[in-house]
């Protein structure tokens, strides 16, 4: 019975981390320039996702290590050092980034600048991350982050054609802009196969303390989760395109993006915008923060945990203190959160396949997954996604410069 009560609990509280300011604001411009077109590029994405958090899943009860941890065994702590640096820049962009989101939530629900928020968003995420457990972090947020179902909401209520959504799965070539399209398309899975959502959820796994016979419920979780996410990305592409596409809105800021929900919920509108983004960025805003210090600790060999008391866990309490400090002090300069979202995307896709390929030889060798290695065709699947994270690396800077 416990078994199903994490599963179901795994599967629905999957929101709080997936939906978040790089889906909302990759999906949103997606849909307001392009309609339905992008829609396989966030199915993809989400099937992305799933499949790498599975095998990191499977990893961590195999080997109770978490990714970190494993790679830093496996090639050595001046090999993972590199990787380390590289994540340390793109969760502090990020984080800021969600900060930066979250406080543009309350803005559009209090009418004050978000620049004061900024701050009082830092202090409430951390005041969580202190006196809270790891299943506060991950159920308790979780649970809230339902509320961005409204995106699916709004998009059942606006009636789009089911014919022109279902060919949207198939990926075709743009009528306009095809350099804008390709950045977009690229910028959904960088929004979507975060690398901190790997090392989290591995912690997570040995945080719950999963055993091998409770593996099915991994696979189901990280497969039933994605999914369920990304119907919500989807919600998010379609609304979008029904409404802000007639209008030539193209997304620019949050404040536009809020102008989705009015002909799906009227006075509503704005509040169940702001509290779909607030919550889906202090979701993230906590995983950030609290895989900063699972990774700092997995890398140099500290003690962590997010149930133990914080005085037994000083560095690790350290580690995810120091990373909303450095993200407050950067948001404060004033960088508006939106572009800082899509630069951060853009990072996730030159660091993705320096993360993929290391996962690849884990995921092989029996001194972590024993009997669970990976089958030919999940080999075959990574050495795809390794490929197509170097070709995606090479693209996204130029396409950015040309088309972002």
């Amino acid at each position: 019975m416990s078994a199903i009560v994490d599963l179901v609990l795994g599967i629905v509280t999957s929101i709080g981390g997936f939906v978040e300011v790089g889906s909302i604001s990759t999906s949103a411009q997606a849909g307001a320039e392009f309609g339905f077109q992008l829609l396989w590029a966030v199915a993809a994405a989400g099937v992305m996702l799933a499949l790498l958090t599975e095998m990191s899943g499977r990893l961590a009860v195999m080997s109770k290590r978490t990714i970190a941890a494993a790679m830093r065994e496996r090639f050595g702590i001046h090999f993972h050092i590199v990787l380390l640096s590289a994540e340390f820049v793109l969760d502090l962009l990020l984080l800021t980034a969600e900060l930066g989101g979250a406080a543009i939530a309350v803005k559009l629900l209090t009418g004050i600048g978000f620049q004061w928020w900024i701050v009082p968003t830092a202090l409430f995420v951390w005041m969580i991350l202190w006196f809270s457990g790891f299943s506060v972090v991950e159920y308790g947020i979780g649970l809230l982050g339902l509320v961005t179902l409204s995106f699916v909401v709004a998009a059942f209520r606006l009636a789009p054609d089911t014919g022109d959504v279902a060919r949207s799965f198939i990926p075709s070539m743009p009528t306009h802009d095809g350099v804008r399209y390709a950045f977009l398309a690229i910028s959904v899975v960088g929004a979507t196969v975060s690398p901190y959502l790997l090392n989290f959820y591995s912690s997570g796994t040995i945080e719950e303390d999963m055993t091998q016979d409770e593996l099915w419920v991994n696979t189901a979780t990280t497969y039933g989760g994605n999914m369920f996410g990304t119907v919500v990305s989807m919600g998010v592409l379609v609304t979008s395109a029904m409404v802000l596409q007639p209008l030539q809105i193209k997304v620019d800021s949050y404040e536009q993006a809020a102008l989705m929900f009015v002909p799906a919920f009227g006075t509503w509108a704005v509040a169940l915008f702001a509290l779909s983004l607030g919550i889906g960025c202090i979701g993230a805003a906590l995983e950030i923060s609290l895989n900063m210090g699972y990774l700092l600790s997995q890398v140099f060999g500290w003690s962590w945990s997010a149930n133990k008391p914080r005085v037994e866990n000083a560095r690790f309490s350290c580690g995810f203190t120091l990373i909303l400090l450095a993200a407050t002090t950067i948001a404060l300069i004033g960088f508006d959160p939106l572009r800082l979202t899509m630069i951060s995307v853009a990072l996730t896709v030159i660091v993705m396949p320096f993360m993929v390929l290391p996962f690849l030889v884990l995921m092989n060798d029996t001194k972590f997954v024993k009997d669970r290695t990976n089958t030919p065709v999940g080999n075959a699947i990574l050495a795809f996604l390794t490929v197509l994270g170097a070709v995606f690396a090479l693209m996204v800077v130029p396409l950015e410069i040309i088309g972002g």
